[in-house]
């Protein structure tokens, strides 16, 4: 059954009106009518909802039952990803999304190649916040990730104060013998409520950003003895999170 968020508020007949692209997605893509059932996430909380009436600009629906169960992560589970080239940090939100991300911090770092735009900025975060908000329906999560705005390394030493556990997957680490195993780390932060990681651009991180951030109470971790793509990385410490907490 098709899923779809959105903002406003279940008035007090239990209806409530989706217009804009879902509305057109509802009538003219997925061909619905009235009676045809959807799933709705409003005002935090997921609904089945018929259809009473629409149109290809507004779709009314009645709620029909609330649902408890939440396809979220028990904790929450944030990333902080080095600007990488080209559409990856698109495939990075939209697989992350599905897998559990909270947020995305796109993070200028000084080996990123790319250099945000500021002028394009606020377009580009909007795509971005578009493609997680697909990847959440397409997922059933009952959350959208936040993608925020590129951030310095003085915001991520700032950001990071409010996370219970604080990661950076540094690829320094996996070439030792001893390795900081993800998996070891996972099994002594179970009474945490929120993790936030840290990776690199294609060239990975400086050293004076790992110091930076080691110093500020990241723990270092590896992903494993082979050295993962700045796409992958994200993706393997979310699903190794999912094996571990769910």
């Amino acid at each position: 059954m098709q899923r779809y968020f959105t903002n406003e508020q279940i008035d007090e007949n239990n209806n409530i009106t989706i217009t804009g692209d879902d509305a057109h997605h509802i009538i003219q893509v997925m061909r619905m009518s009235p009676g045809d059932e959807v799933y709705v996430v409003a005002e935090n909380s997921t609904y089945t909802m018929t259809i009473v009436e629409g149109s290809a600009k507004s779709v009314l629906l009645k709620a029909e039952e609330k649902l408890e169960q939440t396809n979220e992560m028990p904790l929450i589970v944030s990333i902080v990803c080095g600007l990488p080239k080209g559409d990856k940090l698109e495939l990075i939100t939209q697989k992350a999304t599905e897998l559990g991300m909270h947020t995305l911090y796109p993070f200028e770092a000084k080996r990123s190649i790319v250099k945000w735009d500021k002028q394009k900025n606020e377009k580009k975060i909007v795509r971005l916040q578009k493609i997680a908000k697909e990847a959440a329906e397409q997922s059933h999560r009952s959350s959208i990730p936040n993608i925020h705005t590129p951030i310095s390394l003085k915001e991520l030493l700032e950001i990071g104060t409010t996370y219970d556990v604080k990661f950076v997957a540094d690829e320094e680490d996996a070439k030792l013998e001893h390795r900081q195993k993800f998996a070891e780390q996972l099994k002594k932060v179970h009474d945490k409520k929120s993790i936030l990681i840290v990776f690199g651009p294609e060239g990975g991180l400086d050293r004076s950003e790992i110091k930076s951030l080691l110093e500020n109470d990241f723990q270092p971790i590896s992903l494993g003895p082979r050295i993962l793509r700045t796409e992958t990385a994200p993706l393997y410490a979310l699903a190794a999170i999912s094996y571990e907490y769910e």
